[in-house]
């Protein structure tokens, strides 16, 4: 190799760490919070594997963004080196910001973090430390370690009460609210779709919990179908199933939701099953019939539903909901009108035609 040769090589050699050393400055000075954590530092690591969310069509949460969440910082670097380079500009910011609110959408802690960093910096988006704030939380309640070390800078700071638009859910493309029981045309309005032949399978194999339910279902106005399915869901037909957070049984009941029922024994099948009707069949009435929602709040309580005003952007309820749909082909289900005094699904969060 000549002298000319190795002289180029090391003359880029240079250039490129001078490049990199440029756009590391840059995007460490740009910060407007020095004290808060950089989810786009070179040494950012993501928290947790992200387990990508199943959804219906189209699916929003596409591989290239799930990899660029395994590395919340790899999109805004690249764009930094590009922009030196003089082939992007500051606008494609937004796209990122996009990108990760339609992640954060569906459920992705990694997202929702990082799309709260671009709030409270002004990255692509306007600079709102109460939209920051909210992402952090929504991140924060899934357990993601730098959204609560980033929440403890703002603790002054009242998180914003609206969604943003990215991550309200799609409207629906027909009318959700479930039909009164004690309405005349509950039949004719509410007509009910029958479920798979492979889940009908599967039901009929747990020939013993299935008698069950069938002797308890019509008690609590619960078609015997919604309930196999969360059950399926739940616990996967296991009597002694125990969570982690000490839900129990086959309908996985807490403590207190097995108190609140009248539950002497959540191991028992027959005791379980009862204070799972009694909460679903509740449930539906809070919900006035919106399985979506009702699903949502089994697995993640009402008050997070109606803090949400629908299924709440956690990934774990995400894939619940989506379970139960999978297994029970019915959006609605005929729900006691009187059984609570009044529900403020109505006033707050009710569904209409989009």
């Amino acid at each position: 190799m000549n002298i000319k040769k190795i002289l180029l090589i090391a003359s880029l050699l240079l250039s490129s760490h001078s490049l990199a050393d440029e756009v590391a400055i840059n995007v460490e000075s740009s910060s407007t919070l020095q004290h808060e954590v950089d989810p786009f530092s070179s040494d950012s690591t993501p928290t947790a594997e992200v387990v990508p969310v199943e959804l219906e069509a189209p699916v929003v949460n596409t591989l290239e963004v799930k990899k660029s969440l395994n590395n919340p910082n790899s999109m805004l670097v690249e764009m930094a080196f590009n922009f030196k380079k003089g082939e992007n500009s500051p606008r494609n910011y937004a796209e990122v910001a996009e990108k990760y609110c339609k992640a954060a959408k569906y459920g992705d802690a990694d997202a929702q973090y990082a799309l709260g960093w671009m709030y409270a910096n002004g990255r692509g988006v306007e600079e709102n430390k109460k939209i920051a704030v909210q992402l952090y939380t929504m991140a924060a309640e899934q357990g993601h370690a730098r959204a609560k070390e980033s929440l403890t800078y703002f603790e002054d700071i009242t998180p914003e009460s609206t969604l943003l638009a990215c991550l309200l859910p799609d409207p629906p493309a027909k009318p959700v609210v479930g039909t009164s029981i004690n309405s005349p045309d509950a039949i004719g309005t509410n007509e009910k779709q029958e479920i798979t032949a492979r889940t009908a399978a599967l039901f009929k194999s747990k020939a013993s919990i299935l008698k069950i339910v069938k002797k308890l279902a019509p008690k609590y106005n619960i078609d015997e179908n919604l309930a196999m399915s969360f059950i399926a869901v739940e616990s996967n037909f296991n009597v002694q199933a125990t969570s982690a957070k000490n839900a129990q049984g086959l309908m996985q009941l807490i403590p207190e939701t097995a108190a609140r029922f009248g539950v002497k024994d959540a191991y028992k099948a027959e005791d379980n099953i009862k204070g799972g009707l009694a909460y679903l069949q509740w449930l539906l009435a809070y919900f006035e019939g919106d399985v979506e929602l009702v699903a949502a709040a089994y697995n993640a309580g009402e008050g997070a539903v109606m803090k949400y005003k629908g299924v709440p952007p956690y990934a774990e309820t995400q894939q619940y909901v989506k379970k139960i749909a999978k297994l029970y082909n019915n959006t609605t289900h005929p729900y006691k009108e009187n059984l609570i005094k009044s529900s403020p699904f109505s006033k707050k969060i009710k569904k209409t035609v989009g």
